[in-house]
């Protein structure tokens, strides 16, 4: 902006200055007002819809698969799209600190007095692509799988057991290639058929040892599928 537009802008902004209202009643009666509205509709929605109830919780299910609410899709498919471990703190901490310093700062870097969009050009596209990638985040982690899918590739005759290992809540303390706990209670299972032999694996499963919960209600028919799947993993 150079001198003559500045001056121009002044004398806008004093003229406009004498003619407007002042912040406090106006402004704060109709933010009040508008505050007051908001509340109503959520008490006469809390009264009239009441909120969801789902079923009991229940500590010792290893089933259960978690899901944010819709409005956390997007750190979700992140954490998705981010896999490898040491990379997590940077999609759950990182990004989002990050975000939030530079939304700070800006009355500090941005100090233009512009305010219509197209003549903040920098300003609107970075708004634009925030927008859109929060969008396409959230899309994709709503319509995204299970969390406790298992990428890992194997052979089409052991596909059965993958599919159980992955719904009976292993990885919620084992993991399994890029899935699962890294780190967890349970140990990496991504080449235990290289060093554990098959019927160790199965007695394993089916009676749990130490702190691991036994899976012997599985069924003989799913233990020796599960034990042929993680038998393969070398």
């Amino acid at each position: 902006m150079n001198a003559r537009d500045k001056e121009e802008y002044l004398r806008e902004y004093e003229i406009l200055k004498k003619k407007g209202k002042s912040f406090f009643p106006y402004a704060i009666m109709k933010d009040s007002v508008m505050m007051l509205v908001v509340a109503a509709v959520l008490i006469v929605m809390s009264i009239v819809m009441g909120a969801e109830q789902g079923p009991k919780a229940d500590p010792t299910t290893t089933t259960y698969v978690p899901r944010p609410e819709w409005y956390f899709f997007y750190l979700f498919e992140l954490l998705r799209v981010i896999k490898p471990p040491a990379l997590v703190p940077v999609a759950t901490i990182g990004i989002p600190t990050i975000c939030m310093v530079l939304l700070l700062l800006l009355p500090f870097y941005d100090r233009g007095p512009e305010r219509i969009p197209w003549k903040r050009p920098i300003a609107s596209i970075a708004g634009v692509m925030v927008i859109i990638a929060m969008a396409y985040l959230t899309y994709m982690g709503a319509v995204a799988g299970s969390p406790t899918e298992i990428e890992l590739e194997t052979a089409p005759r052991y596909e059965q057991g993958k599919q159980i290992v992955a719904q009976s809540g292993c990885l919620a303390c084992h993991s399994i290639g890029e899935n699962g706990a890294h780190g967890g209670l349970g140990p990496d299972l991504t080449h235990i058929g290289a060093t554990v032999p098959r019927e160790a694996i199965k007695r394993s499963v089916a009676v749990g040892p130490g702190i691991m919960p036994p899976f012997e209600g599985l069924g003989e028919k799913n233990l020796n599928q599960v034990s042929d799947y993680l038998a393969s993993l070398d």
